[in-house]
């Protein structure tokens, strides 16, 4: 599956890719290097980021299903369990 990003956010990322080059680095370097090192991020390490959200979103769900249980159970055959020994509301 390849990541795409949209217009917008890849121009974005392609400007902080600049930035980065000469804020940090001290070097400048041009749109299209900045856009062809992102494209190579994106299909060589962005398989892995991607894969690591996909990971930690199912670990999530996980943990929400196994609460699941305690938030809505209901306790079954509790007649009996009721301090009136099973007698409330009925007529005997």
């Amino acid at each position: 599956m390849a990541i795409e990003l949209t217009k917008d956010v890849h121009e974005r990322a392609v400007q902080s890719i600049e930035r980065y080059f000469e804020q940090i680095q001290g070097e400048r370097i041009g749109n299209m290097t900045a856009s062809a090192l992102l494209g190579f991020f994106l299909q060589e390490i962005g398989p892995s980021l991607y894969n690591q959200g996909v990971a930690d979103a199912q670990a999530r769900m996980h943990e929400r299903l196994q609460e699941l249980d305690y938030e809505v159970h209901e306790d079954e055959f509790g007649y009996w369990k009721h301090p009136a020994g099973g007698k409330r509301g009925a007529r005997g």
